[in-house]
Parts: C-alpha cells; sequence; structure tokens
C-alpha cells in the first residue's frame, strides 16, 4: 500500500514516519513541497500523487494565534483539507483527517460522542470544523479522528513546557478545571496506520471518529503525573481557567467518547500514563 502523508515534520508526521510499516511505501509532504495557504496546490498534489491513501496531519494548531490569523488558519484548516479530499474523492482515495476537541463548545461534563452537536469557542475550532465538514461533503471514502491533548517527544507540547518550568520554578500554578484525555502522537499514528490497513483490506467505515488516552484528567494532574514520573520536585497549585486568560477560549469538558472507533475499528483508548513514559524515556527524563 502506497500512503501519501501530509505534515511531515510536526508531532504527529514524525511518529507516522517512524511507525509507518515495511509493506507501507510512505510519501510525507511539508512545506515546501506544499503549501497548505494555497488549496488549489495542495488538491493538484492530491490528484497526482502515486498513492492508495492519504492521510493528513497537518494543521493550524496555534490556538491562540488563530484568534488574530483566522484567514490563514481557515485555509490551513479548513480551504486546504476540503480541496484535498475533493480530489482525492474524485479518484475514490480514502482520506483520513486529524481533527480536535476544540470543535464542541466543552460544555456538560459528559464525553463528547462523534456525533454530538459542534459549537466550537474560538478561531481554531471553527477552522477545524470547516475542514471536518469540507471533508465530510467531499463525499469519498473518508475517515475524521478528532483527538485532544497530543503530546510526545518532539516540537512543543505541554510535556516539555512541564519539564521545562518544573526545573526552574519551585511552584506551578496550573488550571484544573479543564478536563480532558491526554494523547501521545505515536498513539494516534498506530491508530491511523490501523484504519489505514482496515482500508487496505475494504473492511473500513466511513465516518467521524473519537480517540484519546485513558483516563481524563485535568491539566493539573497531567502535569503531577509528568512531575512525578521524571522525579522533579515541584509544587502544584490548582488554579480555575478564570484566573488564567487567554486570547481564545478553552473548552472546559474535553473528554470524548471513543466507543465507536473500537467498534468499527478495534482500536481502544490508550492509556495515556504508560505513554508518557516512553515519551519520558524518549527525552532522558527517566
Amino acid at each position: 500500500m502506497k500512503v501519501l502523508v501530509i505534515g511531515r515534520v510536526g508531532q504527529l508526521g514524525t511518529e507516522l514516519a517512524r511507525q509507518c510499516p515495511d509493506d507501507v511505501e510512505m510519501t510525507s509532504l511539508d512545506l515546501p513541497e506544499i503549501d497548505l495557504t494555497k488549496p488549489d496546490m495542495a488538491a493538484g498534489i492530491v490528484a497526482d500523487a502515486d498513492t492508495d491513501l492519504v492521510i493528513n496531519a497537518a494543521a493550524y494548531t496555534a490556538v491562540d494565534k488563530a484568534e488574530e490569523d483566522e484567514e490563514i488558519a481557515a485555509l490551513i484548516n479548513g480551504a486546504s483539507p476540503t480541496a484535498m479530499a475533493m480530489a482525492a474523492a474524485a479518484r475514490a482515495l480514502p482520506f483520513l483527517h486529524v481533527s480536535t476537541d476544540y470543535v464542541y463548545d466543552g460544555e456538560g461534563t459528559a464525553p463528547f460522542a462523534p456525533d454530538a452537536t459542534t459549537g466550537p469557542l474560538g478561531a481554531y475550532g471553527r477552522t477545524k470544523l470547516d475542514g471536518d465538514l469540507g471533508v465530510i461533503g467531499a463525499g469519498g471514502p473518508h475517515a475524521i479522528l478528532r483527538t485532544s491533548w497530543v503530546f510526545s517527544a518532539h516540537g512543543g507540547n505541554f510535556v516539555k513546557t512541564m519539564l521545562r518550568l518544573g526545573r526552574e520554578r519551585d511552584k506551578l500554578t496550573i488550571v484544573s478545571d479543564q478536563i480532558g484525555g491526554p494523547t501521545a502522537a505515536s498513539d494516534i499514528a498506530a491508530a491511523l496506520l490501523q484504519m489505514a490497513d482496515a482500508y487496505r483490506a475494504g473492511n473500513a467505515t466511513d465516518g467521524i471518529y473519537h480517540f484519546s488516552g485513558a483516563p481524563d484528567v485535568s491539566w493539573a494532574d497531567f502535569a503531577r503525573e509528568i512531575f512525578r514520573q521524571a522525579k522533579i520536585e515541584v509544587e502544584v497549585e490548582d488554579i480555575p481557567t478564570i484566573a488564567y486568560p487567554t486570547p481564545a477560549t478553552r473548552p472546559l469538558n474535553s473528554r470524548l467518547d471513543c466507543a465507536t472507533l473500537r467498534t468499527a475499528f478495534g482500536i481502544k483508548r490508550p492509556d495515556w500514563r504508560e505513554s508518557l513514559a516512553a515519551v519520558l524515556k524518549e527525552l532522558g527524563e527517566t
């Protein structure tokens, strides 16, 4: 099977390349080969690619910056995925697209099911939802994988930030009323490759799916586990979201109901604490 990955250098693209099976020929593109601010260019690449399946692992993920840069975020997260999905649909190529919990409003405490009503709170969520809807509207074989709180040993993420701050300070104040499932990029990559294999075998079911690490936890308790495993002595003080204002509003409830992914593809939620241990080992922290 030949797989085209859009987004080579990010957390997910890095893990997809690392986990690529021997029987898969993977081509990964990023700037300057593909520019997602140019939807026509992106569509043309998919239209001409020698591939059996496309994975879109790229996104504009600077949540706060998107509030003032929504036009660019809309191109990368909305218009280009739509254009690529349309090009894939014209060739009947399966299109796997990675999305986010930010498409929901974060109300309540129940996990959001894939068919839950959407209600993004900011530009990032709005543009990602536009991409999701565009992929569905393209009409080709597709799977949208919404995930949350991504971390890895690569790039910038919460785990690496906590490791740095934990060594610089004796005490940290961290939000405790936002709840979600931390998800290792390595686990997302493994899930996508398993989904791709299902498409190759002809037994995949199109649709929106959720995938996040278990158990659900607050950012503050996520930080405590990072420090515990890394053996960093630092006090964590819980604070409410209102005490840490940011340009973009974050959802308080990022819990995702992942049941349909297990039913359709046999993929269950990974224990993020085990994935965290692997990331810390890779970073030389344990």
